[in-house]
């Protein structure tokens, strides 16, 4: 994604203008270097061969951008793979953004950890590193010698934060007031979209689903989502987690909210009335789930995303 590539690059050569302002702060200032990976590792404009570690020069941070096109995320190459763990063994922080979490997962330095990528990858993510505590709630996660950023335009709010972990608040907040980006802290989930996982082929669960599709309004129990399923309750609902990741409680919600959202975007209806409509006849327990799941209250993300 050349705009990330290319953005970032803008990002700390501005952070460097406001840095140029505070000589008396004596803070750092930073300097770009583009890396390749369609073959050996080399410098971007540089057609010289550049063997891993060696005659790379030790970096403060190494960032994976985000990818617009086809999946060489999904499989990078070994030399790539391996020149991240060197790197990183050398005491270079490595970041990603979006499909750029795939990359870095590669390397095993994310096992055991907390990371994110973005919302619509989530499945795939979770299924190809298990070993990874995947949240994608949040737009971006500082874990030290590791940090994720989530959407295709997290780059920014990466840049934003390596702004500020290597000069200062101050910097950062006056490079946000210039650039006019809002500096305040955001979250992947007030943008995640619940989309139900239908492909998995078990026939069971499938049933479920769908009848829950069609009464998610309604006062849906477990026993009568197995009473539909022809299946026991224990039955179902170990088959149901395995498929869905979820709870039926939790799926129930997540759907709720889903059609909520879209009735706060696409409609005027009273907040008391869209809780009706998705199946809360009490408009303070949705105003706390609907809270809980987008990181929003109904009015705030109103205010936000209605057309």
């Amino acid at each position: 994604m050349q705009s990330a590539v290319l953005g970032l690059i803008d990002v700390f050569q501005f952070a460097n203008r406001i840095i140029a302002q505070y000589p008396q702060a004596g803070l750092p200032t930073f300097a770009i270097s583009r890396w390749r990976t369609d073959g050996p590792l080399v410098e971007s404009g540089n057609a010289a061969t550049v063997p891993p570690v060696k005659l790379v020069p030790l970096l403060d941070v190494l960032i994976i951008p985000p990818s617009i096109g086809g999946t060489y995320y999904e499989t990078p190459h070994w030399v790539l793979v391996d020149w991240l763990k060197a790197q990183h063994a050398r005491g270079t922080i490595v970041c990603s953004a979006c499909a750029g979490s795939f990359v870095l997962a590669a390397t095993g330095l994310l096992d055991g950890r907390r990371a994110t990528t973005h919302w619509d990858l989530s499945s795939q993510f979770a299924q190809r590193f298990p070993n990874i505590h995947l949240n994608t709630d949040h737009i971006l996660i500082n874990d030290g010698d590791v940090v994720t950023a989530g959407g295709l335009m997290s780059w920014m709010d990466l840049g934003l934060e390596l702004v500020e972990q290597f000069t200062c608040p101050t910097v950062m907040i006056e490079l946000g007031k210039f650039l006019i980006i809002d500096t305040g802290r955001r979250e992947q989930r007030y943008y995640k979209k619940f989309v139900p996982p239908f492909g998995h082929g078990n026939a069971v669960v499938l049933k479920a689903q769908h009848y829950i599709q069609q009464h998610f309004h309604t006062d849906l129990t477990v026993k009568m989502l197995a009473e539909h399923s022809h299946l026991g309750e224990r039955t179902l609902l170990r088959k149901f987690i395995s498929v869905t990741g979820l709870k039926p409680s939790e799926y129930v919600q997540n759907i709720r909210i889903q059609k909520a959202r879209e009735l706060l975007e696409t409609t005027n209806l009273p907040i008391e009335k869209v809780a009706l409509v998705v199946g809360y006849e009490d408009a303070g327990a949705f105003r706390k789930i609907f809270k809980r799941l987008t990181g929003l209250s109904p009015r705030e993300f109103r205010v936000r995303f209605s057309v």
